[in-house]
């Protein structure tokens, strides 16, 4: 990875933590590593785990942030988060999974929280 990538996904990452923290989220775990992967940011909301993919984005010229979260990214990141709540003994909790696109193409910044982005069969 370039490190103008690494860095604009940095940015991005820490803009969601501040939209997170901002939105009464309380703040977990960054950039937890396990299984190969990697989740940007793991809170808690309420009762609920929440395990946060973060996608940023400098053009359009790939289409949304939101929709880089493929079928084979979604098992990674189940498998992480599965390594998560078993280190934590929480494999009883309630999680989800969202993703955050912050979109940086246009002049005025956006930033979209899509929450239950998706689902893991079992």
């Amino acid at each position: 990875m370039s490190d103008y990538r690494r860095r604009l996904g940095n940015s991005g990452e820490e803009e969601a933590a501040d939209f997170l923290g901002a939105s009464g989220y309380q703040l977990l775990e960054r950039n937890f590593r396990a299984e190969r992967g990697e989740i940007d940011i793991i809170a808690r909301d309420g009762d609920v785990i929440v395990f946060v993919e973060v996608k940023t984005r400098k053009s359009e010229e790939f289409g949304d942030p939101e929709a880089w979260v493929g079928r084979r990214k979604q098992a990674q990141i189940g498998k992480v988060a599965l390594a998560y709540l078993q280190s934590k003994d929480l494999l009883d909790a309630e999680c989800r999974f969202d993703v955050i696109a912050v979109d940086r193409s246009h002049p005025a910044k956006k930033l979209r929280h899509i929450k239950d982005a998706f689902w893991l069969e079992s």
